[in-house]
């Protein structure tokens, strides 16, 4: 007769492997999408008085569980600290913490990154294995990517000195120091162009143009970095796998 052992408190809660742990994992991210489109409903205007109390109530009902969620999983992780200042641990204090001290900004909308959790709910190897590569490709391209960066910030620095000297006496308004200046460099390094703040002056238009040539590097560069590392990285992980699975098996000779 087989004797069938409840799973404990830690296993249901860190742990898919069970029916219970599983069940409990699909109800917090099932609370996290309603809760997430109530947060959603709220924004609606004309949105009559009843509705927004029902709203509001239920908020308060996912923000208790979510809370006692997170406690529990204080109470079962070892060590504690880990999750507590974990990427997931986090979130999940940001969620409810603006709810206890009564902070305007509202975060909830944080709460979709708790939806990661699915990729280990399901088991997904293939994500699993597709965020691996991802995070090699990172690391093969790092240096490039930090050197890249630093030097983008330095050329949106010049970017919006250059076009003040060009155009602050003309604009004041829009181009009165290199602060103001700035908005219209992201702008345009980024090849966005919102068309908000421009330049008048003939200098300001020649400089703008060879902006616009550098803001379409600025976009391909890290784009080519990323897609190079990803194709090393796939080419390790294949290269890992084929070596793996070349290793000869040792017999057990008796």
């Amino acid at each position: 007769m087989k004797h069938f052992m409840l799973p404990t408190l830690k296993q249901v809660i860190e742990q898919h492997d069970t029916r219970l742990g599983r069940a409990f994992d699909l109800f917090i991210q099932a609370l996290i999408v309603l809760s997430l489109l109530s947060f959603s409903l709220e924004t609606t205007p004309h949105l009559s008085e009843a509705s927004r109390a029902w709203l509001g109530r239920f908020e308060t009902f996912s923000v208790v569980l979510f809370t006692v969620e997170y406690l529990l999983r204080i109470y079962v992780a070892r060590p504690r600290l880990s999750y507590i200042f974990s990427f997931f641990g986090i979130v999940d204090l940001l969620a409810i913490l603006p709810f206890y001290i009564g902070l305007e900004i509202d975060l909830r909308s944080i709460r979709t990154f708790r939806l990661l959790r699915l990729f280990r709910i399901f088991k997904f190897a293939r994500y699993s294995a597709a965020m691996r590569r991802f995070h090699l490709a990172v690391n093969i391209a790092k240096e490039e990517i930090i050197l890249f960066l630093c030097a983008t910030l330095i050329l949106l620095y010049l970017a919006a000195v250059g076009i003040y000297y060009f155009e602050s006496d003309a604009q004041p308004e829009s181009f009165g120091s290199v602060f103001h200046c700035l908005w219209w460099a992201v702008a345009t390094l980024t090849t966005v162009g919102y068309g908000d703040v421009f330049p008048i002056t003939v200098g300001g238009k020649l400089f703008t143009f060879f902006i616009l040539l550098i803001g379409l590097g600025v976009i391909s560069v890290p784009a080519g970095l990323v897609a190079s590392a990803l194709g090393k990285a796939r080419q390790l992980d294949e290269d890992e796998q084929m070596s793996k699975a070349n290793q000869p098996v040792e017999k057990d000779h008796r």
